[in-house]
């Protein structure tokens, strides 16, 4: 429900400070972008474009199931 690169290039440093640059794609590059939101002090709602998604999947399941489909 939050549009994301499906590819990022980052760059960072470790905890010994050694500088580094990595590709993600996929599942890794949406878990990089979120955890780098955090860090920014970005959670997901303020990224979200229509929050009709907005609820926990129980509430989607049982009042929007045609917004699942």
């Amino acid at each position: 429900m939050v549009p994301r690169p499906a590819r990022i290039r980052y760059r960072g440093w470790d905890a010994s400070g050694v500088a580094f640059e990595r590709e993600a794609e996929g599942f890794e590059a949406r878990v990089v972008q979120h955890e780098t939101d955090h860090l920014d002090g970005i959670l997901y709602p303020m990224r979200m474009r229509d929050f009709r998604y907005f609820a926990f999947e129980q509430e989607l399941a049982r009042f929007g199931a045609e917004l699942l489909a």
